[in-house]
C-alpha cells in the first residue's frame, strides 16, 4: 500500500497543504467545506495503487493559508487548486470533488478545461456565481434543486471519462 506523504506547496494563492500517495496519472481530491484533506485519508492509499492521488486542503481550511479577507469564493478556490496543479508540474488531472469540492471541480472544468482530464462529483451543489451572490445578499444558504436519478443514470450522464475512472478504481 502506498505511503501518504504530506507537504506544503507555494502558489500565488499562498501555501497549500497536500497529502499525496502513489504514482501515475494525477487525481486531485477536493474536500467539502469546512473539512480538510483528512476527508480522503482512507481513500488516498487505495487510489495511490494506480494513480498519483493528491488531496489538498482548500485555501483557508486545514493547514493551507487563507485567501485575503473577503476573497473566499468558489472561483478563487478553483484558481488556487489550478495554481497547485501548475506548481506541481501537473498539466492535466482527473478532479474528484465532494460537496463544496464538487462545486470547485466544476468551476475548474469551466475556467481551465485543458487542465481537467475527467470530473468525478459527489453531492454536488449545482450553484452558479449569480445565485451565490444573490443568496449572500439575503444571508441565505443556497443549493440548487436537482432531479434525483439512479446511480447508473448519473454515471451515464457524467460521461465516459468519469465512468471509466470509477470502473478502473473499483
Amino acid at each position: 500500500m502506498p505511503q501518504v506523504e504530506r507537504s506544503f506547496v507555494s502558489t500565488e494563492s499562498g501555501r497549500i497543504h497536500i497529502a499525496v500517495a502513489g504514482a501515475g496519472a494525477p487525481v486531485l481530491l477536493l474536500h467539502q467545506t469546512p473539512r480538510s484533506w483528512d476527508e480522503f485519508r482512507d481513500v488516498l492509499p487505495l487510489l495511490g495503487r494506480h494513480y498519483r492521488a493528491i488531496a489538498m486542503d482548500t485555501v483557508g481550511y486545514g493547514d493551507s493559508d487563507p485567501l485575503p479577507q473577503g476573497q473566499a469564493s468558489i472561483e478563487n478556490w478553483a484558481t488556487a487548486a489550478h495554481a497547485l496543479l501548475h506548481a506541481l508540474g501537473v498539466a492535466r488531472a482527473a478532479i474528484v470533488g465532494h460537496h463544496t469540492g464538487a462545486a470547485i471541480a466544476v468551476e475548474m472544468a469551466t475556467a481551465y478545461p485543458a487542465s481537467v482530464a475527467a470530473l468525478v462529483l459527489s453531492a454536488s451543489p449545482y450553484v452558479d456565481a449569480a445565485r451565490r451572490a444573490a443568496a449572500q445578499k439575503e444571508h441565505k444558504a443556497v443549493v440548487d434543486e436537482a432531479t434525483p436519478r439512479m446511480m447508473g443514470a448519473t454515471l451515464r450522464s457524467s460521461g465516459r471519462c468519469a465512468s471509466r475512472f470509477i470502473r478502473t478504481t473499483a
